[in-house]
């Protein structure tokens, strides 16, 4: 359930960055020389022979195995877009600290200074062997689709853009506990989602995955459409498997007698248009801070309301999916994190509302302690199942 919360102060937030949110402990101590004799030298040598001998051993005998690197060129840095790298690394060590207290994973920010696609693969095949799974993060749009295809090409682990498969996870647990709210099947719904970006894509690509057909996207041009021809690759792919209908527009086209919109971009929504919604309408206006609608007037055409904010009823957040997939990928050995194990994970999220589902309740508190757990135990089944 929701709950009530009161604004942290800029003093308070301050006061928790200074030194930064990160530091690494010992997990056997170092004591005595026998002990520093074990961890460094000479019995370390020891170690690093037999990796030497047989890789393999880096997994059991390493932390790289365990180790999740978040690595952003701070090019789409929350709402404050291109701050660069210096200053995306607050939020990095914040995904870090997320890490480590929802999953039990280490994990190393990484900020790169360049932009330019290859040299950011380049760099991480070249520092591949010094952890196991890597988190992409705020990566500006359409580079970040590159970008990710590239690095999953490169390296042989675990590798998730979590701006983009992060929400659509989410999405879809809330989305289908939504749907049973007001009686729909998933495959029924018409959707319309704004936002063209990393996660509206991605949000779009996981509903067409799991059979939602009449998928609508809409970017500050309008519909995606095959008929248009300005679209990047990502866009016009995405183009040529949704908008069965061939809906052309802007919003007030694209919402008429929609179930469901999906915002996850900062334009605004005019009430007028969500009038023309269906009955039993839902709203997921997930723009944050500022949502694409306030839920005070959402609510006035919705049944089931939903935005990214943790002072309102069902907040979207990713960390209800990122540490839990990592964990289970890493858990399972995985060498890829695949669809079927991102819809494994949704499914597991919206499964732990259980009895208590409700028009306020359709996804867990994200300090719910079950579902780091449940998350990771649904991906690395799915991931056995592959």
């Amino acid at each position: 359930m929701s709950e009530p919360t009161t604004a942290p102060t800029r003093d308070e937030i301050f006061a928790a960055h200074e030194g930064g949110k990160l530091e690494i402990v010992l997990s056997s101590p170092i004591e005595s020389k026998r002990d520093l004799s074990i961890a460094y030298t000479p019995g370390v040598a020891e170690v690093c022979r037999a990796i030497h001998d047989d890789a393999s051993v880096a997994r059991t005998h390493t932390w790289a195995s365990r180790l999740v690197a978040v690595v952003s060129d701070g090019t789409a840095v929350l709402g404050l877009g291109d701050i660069g790298p210096a200053a995306s690394l607050p939020v990095m060590e914040g995904k870090s600290a997320l890490f480590k207290r929802f999953a039990g994973l280490d994990s190393i920010p990484l900020v790169l200074d360049t932009t330019d696609v290859d040299e950011i693969v380049e760099t991480l095949v070249r520092l591949q062997h010094s952890f196991g799974a890597v988190n992409l993060e705020d990566i500006s749009a359409p580079r970040c689709f590159e970008v990710e295809a590239k690095v999953i090409e490169a390296l042989d682990m675990p590798v998730m853009h979590d701006d983009q498969h992060g929400t659509a996870v989410v999405v879809l647990a809330a989305l289908t506990n939504a749907a049973k709210i007001v009686g729909r099947e998933l495959s029924s719904l018409k959707v319309v989602i704004a936002g063209a970006g990393a996660a509206g894509l991605a949000v779009g690509e996981m509903l067409l995955a799991v059979g939602i057909e009449d998928v609508i996207v809409l970017d500050s041009r309008g519909t995606l459409t095959t008929h248009r021809v300005d679209l990047h690759d990502a866009k016009a792919s995405f183009a040529a498997r949704s908008n069965p209908r061939s809906i052309e527009g802007g919003p007030a086209q694209a919402l008429e007698g929609a179930d469901v919109f999906i915002g996850v971009s900062s334009s605004k929504v005019d009430e007028s248009l969500l009038a023309k919604m269906s009955d039993d309408a839902m709203i997921f206006a997930l723009s944050n801070p500022d949502p694409e609608v306030q839920p005070e007037v959402a609510r006035k055409y919705a049944k089931v309301v939903a935005t990214g904010r943790s002072d309102f009823p069902n907040q979207i957040n990713n960390v209800l999916a990122f540490p839990g997939i990592f964990r289970g990928a890493l858990d399972a050995g995985a060498r890829r994190i695949t669809q079927e194990m991102k819809v494994a994970a949704a499914n597991a999220i919206a499964e732990l509302v259980g009895d208590e589902l409700s028009v306020d309740y359709i996804v867990p508190s994200p300090l719910d302690e079950r579902v780091a757990g449940a998350v990771a135990a649904a991906v690395a089944k799915a991931s056995q199942a592959s």
